[in-house]
């Protein structure tokens, strides 16, 4: 090996080892000081910053998230609103009109920086709307620690979606989102996506805020409340301390969060209970007759954190709130806001659980939603089912996620579905977004059951949790971990789901019936090849199960939670048709069929079973 070559040898070893060892994550510490007008719905606020840079890079610009000022008309957010049309979101518009082109100028949210300053010096900042850049005076040099100060003034906007003002069950202020707040720089740069409306993205911080409010409001947090004796709501008979404007002084902290969301209502009534072995829950919410479920919720809610602990991975935080505010259910840092008028008692567990549930996805294991939201929405929502089944049984429902298989498939075969892969704000319809990100997020992991086992996949998930947890995770690396654990090669799965709206159609060609045996033929009528199961059910009614591995796969399943199966030869992806005997004949046989479980997300299920007469 000459010199030459062995120091190009060397450099580009060196570079593929730093990829392979590349992962870091920023870190920042906020202390906060708010002072509201609640009676003009408005605030001040200082904040300082302590920024880490993780990163091998030096930074000569930070950027900053100024979300409010997308409330207003003819913001980013209504433009986009607009151009939708009659596929926009029905809480930004209403009869194909944004509501943001409506809002009084009064009621427009804003976040007006003051000034910024870098270790006591001033800076030069320009705002793109929801985006703040911000010029530094000296660069942050990687693994260094530098202190920004802030002083800005905001006005809650009129609650439209997510945050705001008088929501629509008569929450005075929903605090989300509310702060400028540092974006996330990782190996793929400065996460800036303006604020149309969807997702959210940030470093793990921890946070010291201080809010100062008229001594009449409740509040309700993701945080601990460091003085509950001081103010109103959370004990008995507190000693409600109050400055000369008669406001009482709330002292919130968190650590190793995404973010810190509040709301605060002047009849906010605040119960809390403690899970066994998990966190100390706080209903915060006005108690009524529309309301009443929140009572009979609590057994529920504890048994919701003991499954998920066992099931996906331990809530690392000490306390969770769900919150009555905002416009639906909207996750962040130890709490949620959620609509809290329910008609029955599984409507608001099902939200509850959702949002919940996304303390595991959005905050523990904290991916990028903006560019990849199945892997938390879809995620999620597969938790939800999952628990949801656990506590509603339903014994004429074939599995947790029937109901997700039968709408993808109503969907897909609508021809208005859009990968799953587009960027979250992004998406043109509204509700193919909801189907990319939601249904075949969720189905992603329902079809790698099916693939690889649910024995496996529970492994994988575990797995997936203690490494990644209070990490910023991408798919990248689930499927490192999906293709280790399982021993299967996954990419092609992967590829068709995620990448393509292709779909999976399979069925039952042709059964020829001979004196000891069954020969039967099936067909592969659509785009995206997989394993099958094949399924006899014989006439003294035992159930007998086969697995035909995909050729792609390279390694067959080993155990599912249906018991023994016999493993076929492999079906090569290129060959449209199977065929195999099986040791049967047709008096003795009832049924015959592909996948008796219904995990396979087959868009023509109708063809894959047949009664044997």
């Amino acid at each position: 090996m000459t010199q030459k070559f062995l120091a190009i040898f060397l450099l580009a070893f060196g570079l593929f080892s730093a990829q392979q060892e590349a992962y870091y994550q920023q870190y920042a510490k906020y202390k906060m000081n708010i002072e509201v007008d609640a009676a003009n719905f408005a605030y001040h606020g200082k904040q300082e910053i302590q920024y880490t840079n993780n990163s091998p890079d030096e930074l000569s610009v930070v950027y900053f998230h100024l979300y409010w000022n997308a409330f207003k008309p003819c913001s980013m957010m209504d433009q986009r609103v607009q151009n939708q049309g009659k596929n926009a979101d029905g809480r930004l518009a209403e009869n194909g009109v944004s509501r943001l082109s409506t809002i009084p100028k009064d009621e427009e949210g804003s976040q007006k920086i003051n000034w910024i300053k870098q270790n006591g010096k001033d800076l030069k900042f320009e705002v793109q709307e929801t985006i703040m850049k911000v010029y530094l005076n000296e660069k942050i040099k990687p693994n260094s620690t530098t202190t920004f100060t802030m002083d800005w003034d905001s006005v809650v906007p009129k609650q439209i979606r997510r945050s705001g003002r008088n929501n629509r069950e008569g929450i005075d202020m929903t605090m989300t989102q509310w702060y400028p707040k540092i974006a996330e720089y990782d190996y793929d740069g400065w996460a800036t996506f303006d604020y149309v409306g969807r997702e959210f993205h940030a470093p793990f911080a921890d946070f010291d805020v201080t809010i100062k409010i008229d001594k009449d409001y409740v509040i309700g947090a993701g945080g601990i409340l460091e003085n509950p004796s001081e103010v109103k709501g959370y004990t008995e008979n507190p000693d409600i301390k109050t400055d000369k404007d008669n406001k009482a002084t709330w002292k919130f902290t968190a650590k190793n969060m995404l973010d810190f969301a509040w709301a605060a209502d002047k009849d906010y009534s605040v119960e809390s209970f403690v899970v066994p072995d998990g966190p100390k829950v706080f209903f915060v919410y006005q108690k009524s007759e529309k309301t009443r479920y929140w009572e009979e919720a609590k057994p529920y809610i504890t048994k919701y954190f003991q499954i998920m602990n066992n099931t996906f991975g331990r809530y690392v935080y000490p306390t969770y709130s769900f919150v009555q505010g905002g416009d639906g259910g909207m996750e962040y840092g130890m709490c949620t806001m959620i609509l809290g008028e329910s008609r029955s008692l599984e409507g608001l567990l099902g939200l509850m659980i959702h949002e919940g549930s996304h303390s595991w996805f959005q905050q523990m294991l904290a991916t990028n939603e903006s560019t990849k939201p199945w892997l938390d929405e879809g995620f999620t929502s597969y938790a939800e089912s999952y628990v949801m089944y656990q506590l509603f049984p339903k014994p004429n429902e074939a599995n947790p996620f029937i109901n997700s298989l039968k709408g993808y498939a109503y969907f897909a075969k609508s021809g208005r579905e859009e990968p799953a892969s587009w960027l979250a704000d992004h998406h043109d319809n509204g509700t193919a977004y909801s189907v990319a990100s939601y249904t075949k997020g969720e189905l992603f992991l329902v079809e790698l059951g099916y693939i690889m086992g649910e024995e496996t996949l529970s492994k994988v998930m575990k797995k997936y949790y203690q490494d990644w947890h209070l990490k910023h995770p991408s798919d990248r690396d689930f499927m490192h971990i999906a293709q280790q654990i399982s021993g299967m090669d996954l990419k092609w799965f992967y590829h068709y789901w995620i990448n393509t709206t292709k779909t999976i159609d399979y069925a039952i060609k042709d059964v020829k019936y001979g004196d000891t045996y069954t020969t039967i033929t099936l067909v592969n009528n659509s785009d995206v090849p997989m394993p099958i199961d094949f399924n006899v059910l014989t006439k003294d009614n035992k159930t007998i199960n086969y697995h035909i591995p995909l050729n792609m796969m390279r390694s067959p399943k080993k155990t599912d939670f249906y018991g023994n199966f016999q493993t076929l030869d492999y079906w090569n992806w290129t060959a449209k048709e199977y065929t195999f005997s099986i040791p049967y004949k047709k008096d003795e046989l009832k049924v015959i069929g592909i996948d008796f479980s219904q995990r396979l997300a087959d868009v023509n299920p109708e063809n894959n079973t047949l009664e044997v007469k």
